[in-house]
C-alpha cells in the first residue's frame, strides 16, 4: 500500500488563518485580552491560542503580560508606520505617475526593490489597447531591465544622472522601458519611477523624446519627497538634471 503524502499546504493555510483570526481578535481600545477573552471572541480552544501565542511572542507580535494577559507588541507597530508609509509615498508618487502616462501615452510605474526581485507598487497604464500587462505586486527579476538598473544605482550615480537608463527586450523581448532612481530626504533610495511599453512605440528616439519631462519629473518627486543633495547644494545640476 502507498502512504499518503501529507499535505503541508492545507495545514500551513489553516495555521495562519488561526494565526490571523487570533491578532483579529484585538479591537480598537483593547489594552490587554485574557485567554478566556480571546476564546470567546475566536472560537479556538485554549491549547490552541496559547500554541499560537508562542509563536507570535518569539516574533514580536504579542507581548505576555506578568498577569497572563496579552497584548499586541511592536511588530505590530513596525508593520503600521510601514503601512502609513506606503499610504503617505503613494500620494506622492500617483499624481505622477498620472502625468508621465498621460503625456508619453505609455505605462507609467514605480518599483521597489524585494530581495532579489523588483516589485510594481504603484502603476498607472497606457490608454493604448496594446501595453504591458503588470500590476502593483507583480514581481519581476532584477536583470538588466531598466527598473532593475535604477535600483541598483548608488546615490553618488543615480543623484547625477542626466540620461535615463534604457532597456529593450531585457524581461520581455517585446518591451522596453525607461528608468530613473528615486531618493528621499535621508538620501536614500525610495524605488525607481520607470515608463514602460511596446518595443515598437517606445524606441530609443522615442524614450529621448521623453527624457526631460521624465528627470523633471522625477526630480519634481524628489523635491516632494524630501531629497536634497549630501553636500546641501540645491542646484539641478547637483541633483537629477
Amino acid at each position: 500500500m502507498v502512504k499518503a503524502r501529507p499535505r503541508p499546504a492545507v495545514n500551513g493555510v489553516a495555521s495562519a488563518d488561526r494565526v490571523l483570526t487570533v491578532l483579529s481578535a484585538f479591537q480598537v481600545g483593547d489594552t490587554a485580552l485574557s485567554l478566556v477573552e480571546l476564546v470567546e471572541r475566536t472560537g479556538l480552544i485554549k491549547s490552541t491560542i496559547m500554541r499560537l501565542m508562542v509563536s507570535l511572542e518569539d516574533h514580536g507580535f504579542i507581548n505576555r503580560m506578568a498577569d497572563g494577559r496579552y497584548q499586541l507588541a511592536s511588530e505590530v507597530m513596525r508593520l503600521n508606520a510601514v503601512y502609513q508609509e506606503a499610504l503617505d509615498l503613494e500620494r506622492h508618487v500617483m499624481p505622477r505617475l498620472q502625468e508621465l502616462a498621460e503625456y508619453s501615452g505609455e505605462t507609467a510605474s514605480f518599483y521597489v526593490r524585494h530581495g532579489a526581485y523588483r516589485m510594481c507598487q504603484f502603476r498607472v497604464n497606457s490608454r493604448h489597447r496594446l501595453r504591458m500587462n503588470m500590476q502593483p505586486g507583480d514581481m519581476r527579476p532584477m536583470d538588466e531591465a531598466a527598473g532593475a538598473q535604477a535600483l541598483r544605482a548608488s546615490y553618488e550615480v543615480g543623484s547625477k544622472l542626466d540620461k535615463p537608463y534604457y532597456s529593450r527586450g531585457a524581461t520581455d523581448p517585446h518591451a522596453s522601458s525607461i528608468a530613473l532612481p528615486i531618493y528621499g530626504a535621508q538620501q536614500e533610495l525610495m524605488g525607481a519611477l520607470v515608463i514602460s511599453g511596446p518595443a515598437s512605440r517606445l524606441t530609443e528616439e522615442a524614450a529621448a523624446s521623453l527624457r526631460q519631462v521624465f528627470l523633471d519629473t522625477a526630480r519634481d518627486l524628489m523635491r516632494s519627497l524630501g531629497f536634497k543633495p549630501a553636500d546641501g547644494k540645491t542646484k539641478a545640476s547637483e541633483t537629477v538634471k
